[in-house]
């Protein structure tokens, strides 16, 4: 009974033994696996993409750097497998070894991979450098997809009048109409096109020119952002940008001989003259050594001789001449009583120059006329107070308009109440106010003869220093005859 009892007892603790060993070698079975799913192309990380084994084991998914890890894996062979959507399945093979950890990475192709691309497209109309086109007009081209694939495209256009880039997109077409184009101007385009599954493919880049801004008799500024902007414009009403949105540009001049338009531009911290054709095309620089100085750049001016071959312009108490082609700069004059040269007019027959003198805060203001040795012929107004400025000479060089500020207020800031239109006849000494229905609490400024000489142009704003100004014609010879030529406008010339 003893010996079948002890039997039995050795028996279990063999079977114990032989259970707790096998248990403990099944556990140390084990190893793990690790890896990445990667684009084929690009080699980015392709994140939430399936991955499993055959035989059998856990299933995981990639995290946003692509990376899985299965970290208790039966020791063997296997075959494993990652797949996403759009993309062709890879399957990688894998020993996983006794408390070993196996790396794999696989590498996904799109499921469209083999896809070609779309041909590059061919810009049909308009022409190449193609000229007077009409500020609406029609853009086509041609482009083909071996395997037939929606095509869609995109539109870049920029031109030579500032930096903007437009972008027309998700085109389906392959025509568009372009709309609110401007005059003189020369566009370049260009089209990509795209099949939503390769990248997009760019065509050559094309350029056409628009027709020619028609009657473009006046010129202004308009202040946009911190850049004064010049602008030319007819009895329509219609504008056109000449000058950049990225220079400050202001106090156009034009010369219908040279047909050239000299204006004044910062150039770093000194302002200078520079010209261009009336499209605003072909700047010149033509001050470099003595720039455009004095008080208050805003009030300073300038002036073309009749043929468009020179210039004259301030330098603080001097008047300097130069040549529009940037030689022959010569100092013409000086203030005897060291006032500033603020303003200067030339006359048609270039006999006779117009100045506007002032202390350095624009105040002590006189208007006088110098020959062409520099001797003074004519004192137009002197030793009265507050603001002076826009003179400019008749055709015949025997009458000068200006304006004045008759309340003669003086501030630091320079500030005008009630300036208005004043006419001074050579050889008389009154000048007498041109009355042009002024409305209460505003300025008249910047005054300049139409080119017939029966009407005025000048700027009008209210004397708040805050308000829009507005660029109006005068009828000289008809009462209450403003017209609003142009608004949010200043210093405006009439040719």
């Amino acid at each position: 009974m003893m010996k079948n009892i002890y039997f039995k007892f050795s028996l279990s603790l063999l079977v114990l033994l032989f259970s707790c060993s096998e248990e403990k070698i099944i556990g140390e079975d084990f190893g793990a696996i690790e890896g990445r799913v990667v684009s084929a192309v690009t080699f980015e990380p392709i994140a939430n993409a399936k991955v499993f084994s055959n035989p059998g084991s856990s299933i995981v998914f990639t995290d946003e750097n692509g990376k899985f890890s299965l970290p208790k894996v039966k020791v063997g062979q296997y075959s494993f497998e990652a797949q996403k959507e759009n993309y062709i399945s890879k399957f990688e093979a894998a020993t996983v070894l006794i408390n070993g950890s196996t790396s794999l990475v696989f590498e996904l192709k799109l499921s469209t991979s083999d896809n070609k691309s779309p041909s590059s497209p061919v810009l049909v109309l308009p022409v190449d450098t193609a000229i007077d086109q009409n500020l609406q007009l029609d853009l086509s081209w041609t482009s083909s997809d071996p395997e037939n694939d929606v095509l869609t495209y995109t539109i870049s256009l920029r031109n030579d009048k500032n930096t903007n880039v437009l972008v027309y997109t998700d085109l389906k077409t392959t025509n568009f109409t372009l709309k609110d184009l401007t005059y003189s101007s020369t566009y370049y385009w260009q089209i990509s096109v795209s099949d939503g599954v390769n990248p997009a493919v760019m065509s050559a880049v094309r350029s056409f020119k628009t027709k020619a801004f028609s009657n473009a008799r006046f010129l202004f500024v308009r202040k946009i952002n911190d850049n004064n902007v010049i602008y030319s414009g007819n009895e329509s009403g219609e504008q056109l940008e000449l000058s950049s949105l990225n220079t400050n540009s202001w106090r156009p001049r034009k010369n219908n001989t040279s047909n050239k338009i000299a204006f004044i531009r910062a150039s770093g911290a000194q302002n200078h003259i520079y010209t261009m054709n009336s499209d605003g095309s072909s700047v010149f620089k033509v001050t470099n050594s003595i720039p455009v100085a004095g008080f208050n750049s805003d009030y300073i001016n300038f002036s073309w001789n009749a043929n468009g071959s020179q210039l004259i312009y301030p330098y603080f108490d001097k008047l300097y001449k130069i040549n529009s082609d940037g030689s022959g700069l010569v100092q013409l004059y000086k203030t005897a009583d060291g006032r500033f040269i603020t303003e200067c007019d030339w006359s048609n027959d270039s006999s006779k120059i117009a100045l506007k003198v002032n202390d350095a805060s624009g105040y002590n203001a006189g208007i006088y006329v110098i020959n062409t040795a520099g001797i003074i012929t004519n004192s137009v107004i002197d030793g009265t107070k507050g603001a002076i400025g826009g003179l400019h000479f008749s055709v015949n060089g025997q009458k000068i308009i200006y304006s004045r500020d008759v309340s003669e207020y003086e501030s630091s800031s320079y500030r005008q109440l009630d300036s208005r239109v004043f006419q001074y006849q050579l050889g008389g000494s009154i000048s007498s106010e041109i009355i042009v229905e002024k409305p209460n609490g505003t300025l008249d400024l910047d005054v300049r003869y139409s080119p017939n000489e029966a009407e005025l142009i000048f700027t009008n704003t209210s004397n708040d220093g805050f308000s829009i100004k507005n660029i109006v014609k005068y009828n000289i010879n008809t009462l209450l005859s403003r017209t609003i030529l142009f608004s949010n406008a200043s210093m405006p010339d009439w040719e």
